[in-house]
């Protein structure tokens, strides 16, 4: 059963988080592998605390904008 750990910048919407969840599902199914054997884990993780060219997001990409 694989597990798929996908991390986020917080703040991303929830339908785009079950796209992701259903997208992720989806690639492990086109390889053979049982949808109900599919499990995903979404970390959301802060701006600040997520690291870019040795600054945090919230300076390296301060006007990245968030899939709503």
């Amino acid at each position: 059963m694989p597990l798929a750990q996908i991390y986020l910048w917080k703040g991303i919407s929830d339908e785009i988080i079950k796209k992701v969840i259903a997208g992720v599902t989806d690639v492990f199914v086109n390889i053979g592998i049982p949808k109900q054997a599919v499990e995903v884990l979404v970390h959301e993780v802060p701006k600040a605390h997520w690291g870019i060219e040795g600054k945090p997001a919230t300076e390296a990409r301060p006007d990245a904008e968030l899939p709503k």
